[in-house]
């Protein structure tokens, strides 16, 4: 029932990666295969009826449009409301003054009351006679205080038309309207109107056909003196009779609407019309002319047209996962059966395909970048062949997707295949910049070659810089995911639970606390961990494994015994007691197990990676610990109501067994160095002899059936092992004084 759960929960997974791929291609509508800078041999023809925005006739249109919007101008009527008032204080001093001299001069200039400049002296007679007359004449005008009041009540009436046109005093902006332009005036109760200049100006305001100048005779008590009030309202200061003025802002925002309600100008092409002439570049005018022409088509699909492509993909992502599909399932039983792998995995496939898609479109042009380093990742976390599988598949649909060309596909195989080949393991992260280096001088040369295949002319492409350019980039995008790569890179291990060249190297550092800790506590331990490491890295070499891991795996491998050294032989003092004198057989068994699992909780405390864990682990197997074992068995027989305590279960180490072929390594290098120690005297043959024996109870044991070592490995593992401890206990030449120990 379990493994019933597990493989529905799979196959969900599965399912759902399948939509998510299907939405990262887009697969409802057709690919845009057009890009900037690039050329087309045959040419594009419209295939369908379209129109097409021309951004210069739009442009053009729109600040027209927006030149014509009048100069928006704000009314403020509150300096009319003063002018009565300072008109009334004005004349109650020349009412109240009894000569010329006792008025202000900024009265007399306003009301004419001064005498022009340079005059002769018989003009300057009759010019004194008439300001004389002048000053009687406005004494007159108001001659008690209700005249006046009549006067000024009428003068107030006079000016009220102007709260409703508004009126423009002083010298306009250069920028902002001239005499013959007409402006909006808004008016505080939000009326707007639009005016001529001209019109409310003040000299056309009180001219005889103005606004103010056409209605004198209406008020009888201003008549008389119509020059007068005339001048003095022309002799006001501009602010003071300034009731319009220019506002910036609302002008701007006048004309950004207009240019938006301005439509846009379209220009019509037919089917048939030739939009790329063959061989021109797509410059941006002509991208866009291609863009629209899509646009019109993809509109015209149906939603059963849309419905049939999406099923096209589908089955075509279906087929490319089959075929990966049965490689995992057949090859890489780890990552299948994890649920958390198999998650990583496919949300990493997911995402280079969304990625390169997105990445795919100007100006970036960077689609190689994460087909390649999603490459790169998978040839270190698995293998190469696992990554050359992947490379196909998602080149194959980031290709159609994108709408590229066969020589497209055929640059990125070549780019990823390059990368694959020069990564069986990462010993640096130069190694990987390395490889991003070469990468890109495959896309360079592969996609110039296939550019020269392509033209007709062999010549040709050699000087157009545009051939090149492509080539030139992609390069640079290649040494981008060799850096990236390297940079994530402990990211990448710790997301795949995988240990590269770099981190062991780094682990295998004597100065690492746990490795203190041991050679403190352990010192015995810590020298068999060295003897094991040796050996064992060398039999793993022998067979193509990873030598490295073998050999830092062994450093950690029995770090659970520094919490009880004193229980492993190898950490006794010679000639010193073995506490498992006084313990029953079981008790010690329990002790010697436990160092497994102690050493498994020392380990995730100091973050060690899985893969070493693994090691802690499995070095032992389910294998059986004989010698309390056949201790257990001797007390059964004499006592037999003892015959439970020797239960073969109960003597064997809890596992699992080893799951990879440094792990079978580990195995038997950690067991041969152990019994090696025992030999009284290690000659050559009596090594062959005990490594061989111990390697076939292994075998016969059952503990190699799950780490995929083969007949052969083991048989040459056994002639390394064999050859190294017969090198560590090598005899040597007995000197004339030397003591017989």
């Amino acid at each position: 029932m379990a493994t019933d759960r597990n493989v529905l929960v799979r196959l969900l997974l599965c399912t759902a990666a399948l939509a998510a791929m299907v939405i990262a291609v887009q697969g409802w509508e057709s690919p845009f295969p057009y890009r900037l800078g690039e050329r087309v041999p045959e040419g594009v023809i419209a295939q369908t009826e379209f129109t097409r925005v021309n951004p210069s006739a739009t442009r053009r249109a729109k600040e027209e449009a927006a030149q014509d919007v009048p100069f928006v101008f704000v009314c403020d009527p509150r300096p009319l409301k003063e002018l009565p008032s300072q008109l009334r204080a004005q004349l109650r001093v020349i009412s109240d003054s009894a000569t010329l001299d006792e008025i202000p001069a900024e009265i007399r200039s306003a009301f004419q009351l001064v005498l022009p400049d340079n005059l002769s002296a018989a003009d300057l007679a009759e010019q004194q006679k008439l300001l004389a007359e002048r000053f009687q004449r406005l004494k007159n005008a108001v001659p008690t205080a209700e005249s006046l009041g009549l006067l000024i009540s009428e003068f107030e009436e006079f000016l009220m038309p102007l709260a409703e046109t508004g009126l423009l005093v002083g010298n306009l902006p250069d920028d902002v309207a001239g005499p013959s332009d007409r402006i909006t005036i808004l008016f505080p109760n939000g009326v707007e109107d639009e005016v001529p200049v001209a019109a409310i100006e003040l000299g056309a305001v009180l001219a005889s056909d103005g606004i103010l100048g056409s209605k004198w005779t209406h008020f009888p008590a201003l008549v008389p003196m119509r020059e007068t009030w005339d001048y003095w309202i022309k002799s006001r200061p501009p602010n003071s009779l300034r009731l319009v003025s220019y506002d910036a802002e609302l002008t701007r925002e006048a004309k950004r609407l207009r240019r938006e309600e301005t439509p846009e100008v379209l220009d019509p092409y037919n089917e048939g019309d030739e939009l790329i002439q063959p061989g021109e570049l797509i410059d941006q005018e002509r991208l866009s002319l291609l863009r629209s022409e899509y646009a019109a088509l993809d509109r015209q699909l149906t939603w059963h047209d849309r419905a049939v492509r999406v099923l096209t993909v589908t089955v075509m992502i279906l087929v490319l996962g089959a075929l990966n599909g049965y490689y995992l399932v057949n090859n890489e039983q780890k990552l299948v059966q994890s649920l958390g792998r198999l998650a990583v995995f496919l949300t990493l496939v997911v995402g280079t395909t969304a990625a390169s898609r997105f990445l795919s479109f100007d100006p970036w042009r960077m689609q190689v970048v994460p087909l390649l380093a999603t490459v790169m990742i998978l040839a270190i976390a698995y293998n190469q062949v696992l990554a050359i599988l992947t490379a196909f598949s998602l080149g194959l649909l980031i290709t159609l997707s994108t709408g590229a060309g066969i020589d497209q596909f055929v640059v990125f195989l070549s780019v990823c295949a390059v990368s694959v080949i020069r990564l069986p393991s990462v010993d640096s992260r130069s190694t990987l910049i390395i490889v991003g280096f070469w990468a890109g001088i495959t896309y360079l040369a592969v996609s110039v070659g296939c550019g020269i295949l392509g033209s007709q002319l062999v010549t040709s492409p050699w000087w157009d810089a545009a051939f090149w350019w492509d080539g030139i980039r992609g390069m640079a995008w290649c040494l981008v995911a060799g850096f990236l790569v390297a940079g994530s890179l402990p990211f990448i291990e710790s997301a795949f639970g995988i240990v590269t060249n770099i981190s062991l190297l780094e682990l295998s550092d004597i100065s690492h606390p746990l490795l203190q800790e041991l050679v403190r506590r352990a010192p015995g331990t810590y020298n068999h961990s060295i003897a094991v490491a040796t050996i064992g890295e060398n039999a793993a070499d022998s067979i193509g494994a990873n030598g490295r891991l073998v050999r830092v795996g062994a450093y950690f491998h029995d770090v659970g015994k520094m919490l009880k050294p004193q229980y492993f032989i190898e950490n006794m003092m010679q000639g010193a007691e073995s506490r498992h004198e006084h313990l029953a057989p079981a008790m010690s068994t329990l002790i010697i197990i436990g160092h497994v699992k102690d050493g498994v909780d020392l380990a995730r405390q100091h973050n060690l990676p899985k893969s070493l864990i693994d090691f802690i682990e499995q070095h032992h197997g389910t294998t059986l610990v004989e010698y309390f074992y056949r201790e257990a068995t001797k007390q059964a027989g004499s006592k037999p109501d003892h015959k439970t305590d020797a239960e073969e279960s109960s003597f064997r180490y809890p596992g699992p067994k080893p799951q990879s072929r440094e792990l079978g390594v580990m195995m038997l290098a950690d067991a041969v160095e152990s019994a090696s120690r025992t030999l009284s005297e290690p000659t050559p043959a009596r090594i062959e002899s005990l490594v061989h024996e111990i390697i076939m109870k292994r075998l016969l044991d059952g503990q190699f059936e799950e780490c995929g070592l083969t007949l052969s490995e083991i048989h040459q593992v056994e002639e390394s092992l064999v050859k190294s401890l017969t090198a560590i206990y090598h005899g040597r030449i007995k000197y004339p004084d030397q003591k017989t120990a």
